[in-house]
């Protein structure tokens, strides 16, 4: 399957995909950024799913991925995942977060999506440093686009500002 990789600078709450993915927090009850602005806008019934996740399986462990329906927003799904936080890379950082586009990818498979959309996840209060975790995302989607891919067609990464929208720039060579 030839997939796409898209960059865009926006808001990833108005993106139209059949996926967008959100930067959780293990407890999946929203919180700054990214969840935030997906809880907002998506309405009370993506908190009221996440809550009975919770209630199935608990948290929501760094690296793995969870789903929900899109409530308000112009997806049909949420991807949740739960970035890692940065402390210096010595904690396996840099794999948890290759696990949570990985995971959210698997996921996406699972569900018949065909297009999705990525925020910059842990670079915003989890401070994970921007390039390292945009070499990351791209690496790890390059990865499972060529190995794993069954259902999706397009992959698309949503910056919201412009430093990050500018190493993605570079490092996709757009």
């Amino acid at each position: 399957m030839d997939t796409k990789i898209t960059l865009i600078k926006d808001d990833i709450t108005t993106i139209q995909a059949d996926a967008i993915v959100n930067a959780a927090n293990s407890s999946l009850l929203g919180g700054g950024g990214v969840d935030g602005a997906i809880h907002r806008k998506g309405g009370s019934q993506i908190l009221e799913e996440c809550k009975a996740i919770r209630n199935r399986q608990g948290k929501c462990a760094t690296g793995q991925a969870v789903y929900t329906s899109a409530g308000r927003l112009p997806a049909k799904y949420v991807i949740h995942t739960v970035g890692p936080v940065w402390n210096g890379g010595g904690r396996n950082e840099p794999k948890l977060l290759a696990d949570c586009y990985s995971n959210s990818l698997r996921l996406a498979n699972e569900l018949d999506v065909k297009t999705i959309a990525f925020p910059n996840i842990s670079t915003g209060v989890y401070r994970f440093p921007k390039k390292e975790a945009a070499e990351i995302a791209i690496r790890t989607v390059r990865d499972f686009v060529s190995n794993e891919n069954r259902t999706v067609e397009e992959i698309i990464f949503v910056c919201f500002d412009d430093e990050n929208y500018l190493l993605y720039k570079e490092l996709l060579k757009i």
